[in-house]
Formats: C-alpha cells, structure tokens, sequence
C-alpha cells in the first residue's frame, strides 16, 4: 500500500479554461491521493467565466482559482512533480522548462472550449462537453492503481538518473 501523494500538473497555453478544469476534477476526484495545479505558457491572467460557471454548475470550488505561468513551477524550491499532462496541442509542441523531480509526461489533446464560436448557449455547452471528457479521463486515471503510479514514477527517477540527468 503506498500512502504517498501524487503531484500533478496540467499545461495549457493560456491556462484559462482546460487545464483549469482539470485541477478541479484532480483534486476533487484524488480524494487527497493526488495534489493538482494548473499552468500555462503564456497565461492569460484570468479565468474563463464560463470555466467557472461551469464548475460552480458541477458543484465544484472554485475558490482561489487563478491563470498562471509554468514558470512558478519550474524554480528552485518548487515541489517535485510526478505526472504532467499537456491538455492543448499548442502546450504539447512548445519547449518545456526543466521540471523538479522526473515527471512522467502525456498529451491529452482537448479542443479549446474558449476558442469555440458560437452562441452563448452553443459556448456553454461546448464548455460542459469538454469537462465532461477532462471529467472522464481523470476518472480513468485515479482508479489506476497506487503500486503502479509509484511503480512508474520511481522507474522514471532511475532512469533520469542513469542517463545523468
């Protein structure tokens, strides 16, 4: 049984409505189990009002949700992190600072429910589809079991160290 946390951080180019999303449903669904932030390239400096209508929609916090830069979680200091998911294709192809610790990295490729044009009832759903799916693949994530989780975070770590990383 492994009681350890697991730090996980999600990317997006503008950090104002996926990658937002998806903090929420991590630390929600986690259940203290796994601890997440969000974080962008170029960060827009707010969030999405539909993101968060959406969310308070789900009956989910909100509280002290922010857009914000990458960057804070790549200086010395900050927490190792295990898993980073890329949650836009724009995030996915940019060149990543240097993580602390050895995350374990995947792109799960959402379309942007802030680019979509539409009328604001079109947008609103557009929105609760894209949670919906962030929703799902979180689920699916969190109920892989814990042994496996620590299992590939330390093979990570053993294998950044014998490439001298």
């Amino acid at each position: 049984m492994c009681d350890r946390v697991f730090q996980v951080l999600f990317l997006c180019t503008g950090n104002s409505a996926r990658s937002i999303m998806a903090e929420v449903f991590m630390n929600q669904l986690g259940q203290g189990k796994f601890m997440a932030s969000s974080a962008g390239s170029h960060p827009r400096g707010t969030v999405h009002p539909l993101a968060i209508e959406t969310l308070q929609g789900m009956r989910l916090p909100v509280d002290g949700l922010r857009s914000k830069s990458w960057e804070e979680f790549a200086r010395p200091g900050a927490p190792p992190i295990d898993f980073i998911f890329t949650v836009c294709d724009d995030a996915a192809a940019e060149v990543c600072p240097v993580w602390p610790g050895t995350p374990l990295t995947a792109h799960w490729g959402v379309e942007d429910p802030a680019a979509f044009q539409g009328t604001e009832e079109e947008q609103r759903k557009k929105f609760l589809e894209v949670a919906l799916m962030l929703r799902r693949r979180i689920e699916l994530f969190i109920n892989l079991p814990t042994a496996t989780l620590a299992r590939m975070t330390t093979q990570a770590k053993q294998h950044a160290m014998e490439q001298g990383q």
